[in-house]
């Protein structure tokens, strides 16, 4: 099941997620490590499950939220072929201020 990036961009939603790694939450825990309402929270999750980020465990009375981690594998293999990209623009950076603190070498320099 592909993963709309709409999904992530959510701030609420990653910090869901972010908590979901730790280890399983109630959505009471949620709520209240988040900081918002319980139906608000009560979305973000839906919205996570749909996506199939999120699983269900049912316990007696309690609904038990775990991550599956699965489909974030897939996302990171598909971002491993552009992480070139960043990886070079990054140490072209590191080059360039190690040049302007004069800790460096310049492009004029040998």
């Amino acid at each position: 099941m592909p993963i709309p990036f709409d999904v992530l961009a959510e701030p609420s939603r990653r910090k869901i997620l972010d908590l979901l790694v730790e280890r399983p939450h109630l959505v009471g825990e949620l709520t209240e490590r988040l900081g918002l309402s319980q139906p608000g929270t009560s979305k973000h999750l839906r919205v996570l499950r749909d996506a199939g980020l999120v699983r269900v465990r049912q316990d007696a009375q309690r609904r038990w939220y775990e991550l599956r981690p699965e489909p974030l594998a897939e996302l990171d293999a598909w971002l491993a072929h552009y992480r070139h990209l960043w990886t070079g623009r990054l140490d072209a950076l590191e080059r360039h201020l190690d040049v302007m603190d004069g800790g460096g070498v310049g492009p004029d320099e040998p």
